[in-house]
């Protein structure tokens, strides 16, 4: 809204002109909602409180996790607020991308809040059933595939890149539908399921949407793909702002989210989120690079699995517990140390995906 209204306002004052700058709106997206998560979270944690929205715990996780019962939960829609408010703001409203984006994670929000809501009602850890919550994701993850593919332009937008090589490409066809859709639905499920230590997946998915808006903006500017030698998809540069967006407000949620967390995310916030990150990944065609630089949340997910697939072919378990970050809770590491090791290796991870953009 603001990016039209300095457009209008060129034609009076030459120095509105600075806002068609992708870098500026970026920069004023992240502290737009860096600002709003910042003022509306202490309002959100007493509301929640007040309504006695408080997190269930597992009665079969580690015993230290059971002081958090009643920590207010569901602070994901803070983070979602922030994060359209700002897009909504900054963004050019016509590019159809900001829209795909913003709606996938809205409407998976809608999914994780459900869930929440029904586990609160329930006073339970259980909410909505696996089955239930997978229909739901799936639906969504494939209408937003098949708007992507049936909306595409030039045969970049449907292309696999393989990062580190420079000729390697698949142009993917109508295998497009299936591929974008397991990359948004399982990046969905893989930050949900990192969610369970305080601030363990809200940080290493802001610097994930760090790397990824480095390559929104690269991919979406013909100069710059062409010198590095990545696709160019035209109008995917605008997808920096939701890009900043989600880190201003992951930002300002890990202010009332770190150790010890006043408000948890809840599946509002991480089913979101992740899905938020498939997305973008698939629009600028870095689904490989997201993998790398998102090893974390792959690492957490491979470790459920394992973990399931162990005890039902054997009866016996790998992991102490899965995820696996309960399994380094339960070898003695304090919750902080598992926290803070697990943003090293995401910053460590996210270079090497950056690293990508020159070594080809």
């Amino acid at each position: 809204m603001l990016y039209w209204l300095t457009q209008q306002l060129v034609a009076y004052h030459s120095g509105f002109h600075a806002f068609s700058y992708i870098t500026l709106r970026a920069i004023m997206g992240m502290l737009t909602a860096l600002g709003l998560g910042l003022l509306l979270g202490p309002v959100l944690i007493a509301h929640l409180a007040q309504r006695q929205l408080g997190q269930q715990i597992r009665s079969d996780g580690p015993q230290s996790h059971l002081s958090k019962a009643g920590t207010p939960t569901m602070g994901g829609a803070l983070i979602l607020l922030s994060i359209a408010s700002s897009t909504l703001l900054w963004a050019d409203l016509g590019n159809r991308y900001i829209w795909i984006a913003l709606l996938t994670t809205l409407l998976f929000g809608m999914v994780g809040w459900l869930d929440d809501y029904l586990k609160i009602y329930r006073r339970s850890s259980n909410g909505l059933s696996a089955r239930q919550k997978y229909l739901g994701q799936s639906l969504i993850g494939l209408g937003a595939a098949m708007t992507l593919y049936l909306t595409a332009n030039v045969p970049a937008e449907t292309t696999l890149i393989v990062p580190f090589f420079k000729d390697v490409a698949w142009a993917m066809g109508w295998a497009f539908v299936p591929f974008a859709y397991f990359v948004i639905v399982g990046a969905s499920n893989a930050v949900n399921l990192t969610d369970g230590l305080d601030g363990l997946a809200i940080m290493p998915t802001v610097l994930v949407a760090a790397g990824l808006g480095v390559f929104a903006y690269v991919g979406g500017h013909a100069q710059f793909a062409s010198y590095l030698g990545i696709p160019h998809v035209p109008g995917a540069g605008e997808m920096l702002i939701f890009c900043a967006a989600i880190g201003g407000a992951g930002l300002a949620f890990l202010w009332f989210n770190t150790y010890p967390a006043m408000v948890f995310m809840g599946d509002v916030g991480a089913l979101a989120l992740g899905a938020a990150l498939g997305t973008m990944a698939v629009v600028v065609r870095q689904e490989i690079v997201l993998g790398i630089m998102g090893a974390v949340f792959v690492a957490e997910t491979i470790s459920v699995m394992l973990q399931v697939a162990s005890f039902k072919l054997t009866g016996r378990r790998i992991f102490r517990m899965a995820p696996i970050h309960h399994h380094f809770e339960l070898m003695g590491w304090p919750e902080p140390r598992v926290i803070v090791r697990f943003w090293i290796i995401t910053v460590i991870l996210v270079l090497i995906g950056l690293s990508s953009l020159k070594l080809r």
